[in-house]
C-alpha cells in the first residue's frame, strides 16, 4: 500500500455554544485524519455536528478547544489573512444552495472568485471556460441562473469551486435540492474530480450518497461513531 500524506488532522476538537448552564457541545472531543486524494463522506442527521465539523475543516470557524492541522500547519496559529488565503487557494466549496449571483451569466459567476484572487483577465477566462467544459456546460456559458435547471446551477457552482484547481473539494449537501438524475450527474463529477487526484470531502445526511464515497465517517451527537472504508463505493447507484 502506497504511503499517504495526512492532509487534515483534527485532534480532540470541541466546539461549544452558549458556555455555561445551557451550553451545547456541537463537537465533543472529535479526532479525525483525512489523507491526500481520499474521497470521504461525513454523514449525520440534522443537529449531529456534521455542519460544524465542515466549518472547521473549511477554516470557516475555529474550535473551542483542540487542534487542527492542514498540510501539517497549525490552523490556530494562522492570521485571518492566512486563513482567507487557504480558503481561496486550497479549498473549493460547493454548497446545497448554489450561491450563484442571479444577474451574472454562468461564465461570470465562475469568474467572480478569480477576480477577487487577482487573476488576470485572459487567464481568468481560460480557467472559467475550462471549468464549465469540465462539468458539461460549455454550451451554457452565457445563460443566467434563472435560465438553468437546479442541476445545471449546481454544476456552475462546482465549476466555480474547481476553476483554480484547489487540492480539496468540500461539498456540503451538494445534491440536497436536486432530483435523482441531477444527483447522479453531480456525483459523477465529484467522482471524476477524485479520480484526477483531488481530495473530496462530502457532507451529507443521505446514506445512498455516502455509499458512493470510498470512506464513510458517521457523526452523531457531536462524536464520530463510525469510520470505515468501502471497497465497492464507485459502483453504488451505477
Amino acid at each position: 500500500m502506497e504511503a499517504r500524506n495526512a492532509l487534515v488532522e483534527i485532534r480532540d476538537i470541541c466546539k461549544t455554544y452558549n458556555p455555561g448552564e445551557n451550553e451545547v457541545r456541537a463537537l465533543d472531543h472529535v479526532s479525525l485524519t483525512i489523507y491526500e486524494k481520499e474521497f470521504v463522506a461525513i454523514i449525520g442527521h440534522s443537529g449531529s455536528g456534521k455542519s460544524t465539523l465542515m466549518n472547521m475543516l473549511g477554516c470557516l470557524d475555529v474550535p473551542t478547544s483542540g487542534e487542527y492541522y492542514l498540510h501539517g500547519h497549525d490552523v490556530a496559529s494562522m492570521s485571518d489573512d492566512e486563513l482567507s488565503d487557504i480558503r481561496n487557494q486550497e479549498i473549493g466549496f460547493v454548497f446545497q444552495g448554489f450561491n450563484l449571483i442571479p444577474s451574472l451569466t454562468a461564465l461570470e459567476n465562475v469568474e467572480l472568485p478569480l477576480i477577487y484572487r487577482g487573476v488576470g483577465k485572459r487567464e481568468r477566462l481560460q480557467l472559467s471556460d475550462r471549468a464549465l467544459e469540465k462539468v458539461g456546460l460549455g454550451n451554457r456559458k452565457s445563460h443566467k441562473p434563472s435560465e438553468m435547471s437546479g442541476g445545471q446551477q449546481q454544476r456552475v457552482a462546482i465549476a466555480r469551486a474547481i476553476a483554480q484547481a484547489p487540492p480539496i473539494i468540500l461539498a456540503d449537501e451538494p445534491t440536497g435540492n436536486l432530483d435523482s438524475n441531477s444527483t447522479r450527474e453531480i456525483m459523477d463529477i465529484l467522482k471524476s474530480l477524485h479520480e484526477e487526484g483531488r481530495t473530496v470531502i462530502l457532507i451529507t445526511h443521505d446514506n445512498d450518497i455516502a455509499a458512493q464515497a470510498k470512506r464513510v465517517v458517521k457523526i452523531m451527537d457531536g462524536q464520530i461513531v463510525e469510520d470505515f472504508y468501502q471497497e465497492n463505493a464507485q459502483r453504488a447507484m451505477a
